[in-house]
């Protein structure tokens, strides 16, 4: 079988809101998309697009495309148009492309009422197209815009669509769920009535489907399942509305669950830095939550799990999470039991199989901890530090003493709100005083403090505070509520998480500061964690 994955991401995808990708953006998708292995790249509609004129234009002088085709997409020519004197298909050819995908309408209602021209001319719009692109050398694929939604109102019509574009010499027809409304069991009972209506089997027909019932993947699965062997995506199912159907979920199931080829060797297990970096690019924050890619694609949490996966990874987990370049992580909460602490110590480099009465004490203090609303699912950094703070031989030193830290906030006639922070701490046995202005409180505290320990520990400039986090805990109200703080620190391409919790934010946010630099300082020690 010769499936062909046929990605999306730069026309369809960019159709999701908050997607605008530059031209130098499209470039670098179609890198990673090429790197990731999927054979035809769809870069957007020419001369209807300047910014797709332009990438098209660039493509043939800045692209080394491996294993990837550039696909040109457009509309077929107009009704009553001479196809070589339809502009648009002009550009078609003009972008350069061996590959060209015209969408048509198969659906009657919309051939009539958005196109408004009859059904005949619809079908010869689809034949001049075809026959023109064919004519100049092109590979010709076609979209049925509305294919399923066309098939369940007039079947008859919608074949006649097919086998036009078949007759002209169109390599794919593609079945679109243009409007994302269908069920796996709709996709399967549409493809065999349409290959019995057109005597064409199911392996020259394609699949592209939406995601508005949820089921864009599993659409995509079973139409593959019912013979079709080329199939529409879009990288982490970005699309218009819910988006389309995601790639990497799409052929992780047909190679890992059904066994089918359909990447080329060594293109699966990049899957997740391929899917992070497409985001990156998007400017849209991954999905943690994402099937096979997303950072808890492998993640556990209730000891019952942990338990299992101390004897068997796979237990509880459906597939090895390399195969797709992932990682299984513990997650650290009150549902965690011993297993679960022992597994994301041995995560962190930390041996508690040996130490079962310090696996026990940190079992029941995170719990404890817990409970008065402390969370270590997301603050690793601080989990570690608690355990290092009970484990014989770790050896952890905390860089400072504090003896007191005061925070005033000045709020001046002139509108500025200026914040003022001392601390007074002893590092190496000398007593340091410090004093810092900040733009809040937080910021006060984390410039006297690095103030007061940069003397001692010179790498504390290149500590910086990436994302700070505040959450009123359920259960508190008004300002008297307790706070969970997370503070996230980076460092030469390295990040952390710690967390503070209190009734107090300026104490939570303390708390999880001290976390930070302790944490950090033991990174880049001689003696690193």
């Amino acid at each position: 079988m010769n499936y062909q994955v046929f990605d999306t991401t730069l026309r369809d995808g960019g159709q999701r809101e908050g997607i605008s990708y530059t031209v130098a953006d499209k470039l670098a998708v179609a890198r990673l998309l090429d790197e990731f292995g999927v054979g035809f790249i769809e870069g957007g509609w020419p001369g209807a697009m300047p910014k797709d004129t332009e990438f098209f234009e660039r493509a043939k002088t800045e692209l080394d495309l491996k294993n990837a085709v550039l696909v040109a997409f457009g509309a077929t020519r107009k009704a009553g148009v001479d196809v070589a004197s339809d502009a648009q298909v002009k550009a078609l050819i003009d972008a350069g492309t061996p590959v060209v995908c015209v969408v048509a309408k198969s659906d009657i209602r919309h051939v009539e009422r958005a196109l408004r021209t009859t059904g005949d001319e619809n079908l010869n719009m689809v034949r001049d197209t075809v026959r023109h692109l064919v004519a100049s050398g092109k590979r010709a694929f076609v979209d049925c815009e509305h294919f399923f939604d066309g098939f369940r109102h007039d079947p008859s019509y919608t074949a006649s669509v097919v086998k036009a574009a078949f007759e002209a010499g169109a390599e794919r027809v593609v079945m679109c769920d243009t409007n994302g409304g269908m069920l796996p069991s709709m996709i399967t009972e549409a493809i065999a009535s349409v290959t019995q209506k057109t005597g064409i089997s199911a392996d020259k027909l394609g699949i592209h489907c939406q995601n508005d019932t949820a089921c864009a993947v599993a659409n995509t699965i079973a139409a593959v399942e019912a013979g079709v062997e080329h199939f529409q995506c879009t990288a982490n199912g970005y699309g218009e509305r819910p988006g389309n159907a995601d790639l990497f979920a799409v052929v992780s199931n047909l190679q890992l669950k059904l066994g089918l080829k359909v990447l080329p060797d060594g293109c699966l297990e990049k899957a997740t830095r391929i899917s992070s970096a497409l985001a990156e690019i998007a400017n849209i924050a991954p999905d943690t939550h994402q099937a096979y890619v997303g950072a808890a694609a492998f993640a556990h949490k209730a000891g019952l799990h942990a338990s299992a996966i101390k004897v068997d990874p796979l237990l509880y987990n459906h597939v090895d999470p390399s195969v797709v370049g992932n990682d299984m992580r513990i997650l650290v909460t009150e549902m965690a039991g011993r297993a679960s602490i022992e597994l994301k110590s041995r995560e962190l480099g930390l041996d508690l199989a040996g130490h079962p009465d310090t696996l026990t004490t940190v079992t029941r203090k995170v719990k404890d901890l817990e409970a008065t609303g402390w969370s270590f699912e997301a603050a690793d950094a601080s989990f570690e530090l608690l355990v290092r703070s009970e484990l014989p031989g770790a050896d952890l030193i905390r860089p400072f003493n504090l003896e007191s830290y005061r925070v005033l906030v000045e709020h001046r006639e002139d509108g500025t709100v200026i914040s003022e922070a001392t601390v007074k701490v002893r590092v190496r046995g000398e007593r340091v005083i410090a004093t810092a202005e900040g733009n809040g409180p937080v910021n006060a505290l984390d410039e006297a403090l690095r103030s007061a320990l940069q003397n001692h520990y010179p790498q504390l400039k290149t500590f910086e505070l990436t994302d700070f986090k505040v959450r009123i805990l359920e259960g508190s109200h008004g300002t008297n509520a307790v706070t969970r703080v997370l503070l996230e620190t980076g460092e030469r391409g390295r990040d952390w998480t710690t967390v503070g919790v209190h009734e107090n934010i300026v104490e939570a946010s303390w708390t999880a500061l001290v976390d930070s630099l302790t944490y950090g300082l033991a990174l880049t020690s001689t003696k690193a964690l």
